[in-house]
């Protein structure tokens, strides 16, 4: 990867929905060079996908709480059933295995505490392997969605 990909990157991370000919303005390229590299970013995973930024509060979700969760090591597929059970529950937005105590960090939103209560006590404390969960309730975002840097 070159400091021309890095641009590509850079001003696409700033706003995804460039037309390819805007982008090419943007990293100072012709427009097919430009295309080439960016399907190449592409072909080579650099660039995973597209999407939307919505904010939460238009979906009702302005409650989000961090969860860190210890799970007890009875089986060698404790982990796998973890992971699998935990993607399948949609107010999970994000979910990282950590090394050392505790084992994961999970990002959820839901609409407010008791929606949170209800999601903890029915789902998340039942998923395979939890020996403990804690969490802690987000007061603010300071830092959100920040492209990385180049």
């Amino acid at each position: 990867m070159d400091a021309m990909d890095r641009k590509i990157l850079a001003a696409l991370q700033r706003d995804g929905r460039l037309t390819i000919t805007e982008l090419a303005a943007r990293v100072q390229l012709s427009v097919s060079p430009c295309h080439r590299r960016l399907r190449d970013l592409e072909r080579q995973g650099a660039i995973r996908g597209y999407r939307a930024v919505v904010d939460p509060s238009a979906l009702d979700l302005d409650f989000e709480a961090l969860v860190f969760a210890t799970l007890r090591w009875q089986a060698p597929d404790t982990v796998t059933a973890f992971e699998e059970a935990v993607t399948a529950i949609p107010h999970v937005l994000q979910a990282q295995r950590l090394f050392g105590e505790p084992d994961y960090l999970l990002r959820v939103a839901t609409t407010d505490l008791a929606a949170f209560q209800h999601l903890y006590d029915e789902q998340l404390a039942r998923l395979p392997g939890v020996q403990r969960l804690t969490s802690t309730l987000v007061m603010k975002h300071v830092v959100e969605d920040r492209p990385l840097p180049g």
